[in-house]
């Protein structure tokens, strides 16, 4: 039983849309627009310990569409996740909360980007898979050449 109990363990407990936002400043206008749209995409994760074990992972994508100057549509969503992280070396819990878990959150927030645009009216913007290790290696580098302690990883 001893061993069981001594088993690393990692399990989704909970997946959840923390904030979901939709704006079409420039309705009707915008879709009588010919122009296609500048597409920006930006990603955010954050990572906090809530209980013995359990840690609330947030990844945050930002989808803004312009032409011109003027914004065509604005999609945030905060997709999140409860994780169980046990009987691991504290060393490798932040690579799991920055690397792991986006992971799991990233097809559920494409799938929320991707409903919100098309119930909004536009085309579907598809999302380009992103490599979370790459990120989070090069965060520890940054953070390491500057000492600084940030918490967040900025996904441009």
């Amino acid at each position: 039983m001893s061993e069981q109990q001594e088993a690393p363990v990692f399990t989704i407990e909970k997946l959840y849309v923390k904030d979901l936002s939709l704006e079409v400043p420039n309705a009707p206008q915008c879709f009588l627009e010919r122009e296609a749209p500048e597409i920006e995409v930006q990603m955010q994760t954050t990572g906090t310990g809530v209980g013995d074990g359990i840690f609330d992972v947030t990844l945050t994508v930002t989808v803004t569409a312009k032409v011109a100057d003027k914004t065509q549509f604005l999609v945030e969503v905060a997709q999140a996740g409860l994780f169980q992280i046990r009987n691991v070396p504290d060393e490798e819990i932040e690579p799991i909360v920055a690397i792991a878990c986006p992971n799991m959150l990233l097809p559920f927030a494409r799938e929320g980007i991707a409903d919100a645009i098309g119930r909004a009216g536009f085309p579907p913007v598809l999302l380009a898979p992103v490599n979370f290790e790459n990120v989070y290696r090069q965060r520890q580098m940054a953070e390491q050449s500057q000492a600084a302690g940030a918490h967040e990883i900025p996904i441009q």
